[in-house]
């Protein structure tokens, strides 16, 4: 099977970009501004000095929707180069953004990232690649792990951020993706991304020695519809899976966040079935399967965000588990996790039986 991109069905263009003096001064700072320029972005600000402008506003929609549509290019803090493990996913947190364009109202990002929802590019990237061959074979999620020992030390880039929305602008998962093509590791190593997007044209041809699984996040037809604002169709995301396989990437099937909607059998079946047509013979895939939940915090956020939303976020129809140190996640029952379950796992088994299911949560 050939790699043929689909043609782009969604590129965010940011209407204020904030650009700090560090990173204007970066090398890939410089190459975002380039690219910045190139796709007609013309409201791009250089700061005096390393400090955003208050996005905060009154706190109405407004507010939001301009703090939405900003994206601020930064350095962070050295305290972001030190990497955080980031199970069930990967052995490793490796951030090349915060923030993300898209309206998904059950977004996760909002319950994890503080102020504005802003999109927040790292202009270090060129200094935190550099500083990766210490985690090799350092990680406890799949480093030498008798389950996923095969995946080598992974890096997770999309645990805050979708990096293939903001690629046209940034170039950044390319950059990440030759490097761990071409570096002399020392162990074996795996670059992970998963997306909600379809713009895979200019990944195609990058020498990636098969060191970076690229996932698409996919939903039942009326979870898309109804909760996955700003995200490009499912079936261009199909279509980007089936064009990354065919050039040689092991790719992923990201099932989140699964919920029990009405016809979720015949929905997620009819998905699962267009997945399977899509692949070429032969493709390394994985499956991960991540159910709907949500804590206090987020969805107070998200009602804030998405006032009029019809997702269900109703905590008597829910079981509440908690973390070690006290935090809360309201999760669907035994009962209905118990019905899910084992239909997905043979519903997989069954359509794509060359997959490995990662994990299911």
């Amino acid at each position: 099977m050939t790699a043929i991109a689909p043609p782009p069905s969604r590129l965010w263009t940011p209407e204020r970009v904030l650009v700090t003096r560090s990173a204007a001064e970066r090398p890939h700072g410089q190459r975002v501004l380039r690219r910045l320029e190139a796709a007609g972005v013309d409201r791009v600000e250089l700061l005096p000095g390393d400090r955003l402008p208050s996005l905060r506003g009154d706190g109405g929609r407004a507010a939001f929707m301009a703090a939405k549509n900003t994206l601020a290019l930064v350095v962070p803090p050295p305290s972001k180069r030190r990497l955080q493990p980031i199970p069930p996913s990967a052995d490793w947190r490796l951030d090349l953004a915060e923030g993300c364009p898209a309206h998904c109202q059950y977004c996760y990002l909002a319950g994890s990232l503080s102020g504005p929802p802003i999109t927040r590019v790292f202009a270090d990237l060129d200094e935190v690649l550099d500083g990766l061959d210490g985690y090799v074979g350092r990680g406890a999620v799949t480093s030498g792990t008798p389950e996923r020992g095969g995946e080598g030390t992974t890096f997770e880039a999309s645990c805050y951020t979708d990096p293939l929305a903001l690629e046209h602008l940034t170039g950044g998962l390319a950059t990440m993706i030759t490097h761990f093509g071409a570096h002399a590791w020392s162990g074996p190593v795996q670059l992970r991304a998963t997306t909600k997007f379809d713009d895979v044209a200019d990944l195609l041809d990058l020498s990636h020695g098969g060191r970076t699984r690229l996932r698409f996040s996919l939903n039942a037809a009326s979870v898309a519809r109804r909760f996955e604002g700003g995200t490009s169709p499912v079936a261009g995301r199909i279509a980007a899976l089936g064009a990354v396989a065919a050039a040689g990437y092991p790719v992923g099937l990201t099932l989140a966040p699964i919920m029990p909607v009405d016809g979720w059998r015949e929905e997620y079946r009819a998905l699962l079935d267009a997945v399977a047509a899509a692949l070429p013979a032969g493709t390394d895939l994985t499956v991960e399967c991540i159910t709907h939940r949500f804590t206090p915090g987020s969805k107070a956020t998200l009602l804030d965000w998405y006032p009029r939303t019809r997702l269900e976020m109703d905590e008597s129809l829910r079981t509440t588990k908690r973390g070690r140190f006290g935090s809360v996640k309201h999760v669907y029952p035994r009962e209905t996790m118990a019905e899910l379950r084992p239909w997905f796992e043979a519903a997989v088994a069954d359509r794509l039986p060359q997959a490995r299911l990662l994990y299911w949560t």
